[in-house]
């Protein structure tokens, strides 16, 4: 009861709390077009769901696993992704752009998607963490390069502070891809990947203008 409790807790402040962080990125720079301050917004708004659904499928996967070293795990890397959720929630804020009105979806999907992970067993579970957050890595990689004016570039070379921020979720991103594998991950066959990047590439398309 206690563990469902703590995740029905973390869903309500995922949700519905403002997202607190030990750094604030509020500046705005004046450099930015209004079209590049809406693109730069879309993508933000984008990354702030990707770590709505990280707060989702680790609270999921602590709750089904029966290893307690492995549920630290993925609370300690649940934690680490707030500081994530603050920083995009408040360069999405700064933008002058709201929140994914589809949030709701979003974190259910992901907490689906994690519970399924975890009854699978630690070792597929851990596999999901190391597959996600390379598709993770790679998209954030894709925001890092030049604006072309199109909505699949990256973002503005003016924007150095949300520049600043998707650097820094890519390397702890992909740091967890490597703990979690360091873990005993289990590799996911290629239709699983494959499901998930089309599943990511529906969700990131939804979220960048809704």
């Amino acid at each position: 009861m206690n563990d469902i409790l703590v995740a029905a807790n973390s869903a309500l402040r995922t949700l519905f709390a403002p997202a607190s962080g030990q750094i604030s990125y509020t500046k705005l720079s004046n450099s930015l077009s209004k079209t590049e301050t809406q693109h730069a917004a879309g993508l933000m708004r984008v990354n702030h769901v990707g770590e709505v659904c990280a707060q989702a499928l680790y609270t999921a996967q602590a709750l089904t696993t029966s290893n307690a070293a492995l549920r630290k795990h993925f609370l300690d890397a649940c934690e680490e992704e707030t500081d994530h959720l603050a920083w995009t929630e408040q360069r999405l804020q700064a933008l002058g752009g709201r929140k994914s009105l589809l949030n709701p979806l979003w974190y259910a999907g992901a907490f689906g998607l994690g519970l399924v992970a975890g009854r699978l067993g630690d070792a597929w579970s851990l596999g999901f963490v190391v597959e996600t957050e390379h598709q993770v890595g790679a998209h954030l990689q894709s925001h890092l390069q030049p604006y072309d004016g199109s909505a699949d570039s990256g973002l503005p070379s003016g924007d150095t502070t949300s520049r600043d921020i998707v650097q820094q979720m890519h390397a702890d991103e992909l740091r967890h891809a490597e703990n979690a594998a360091k873990e005993g991950a289990k590799d996911l066959p290629p239709p699983v990947k494959q499901l998930m990047r089309a599943a990511a590439k529906v969700m990131t398309t939804v979220a960048y203008r809704l």
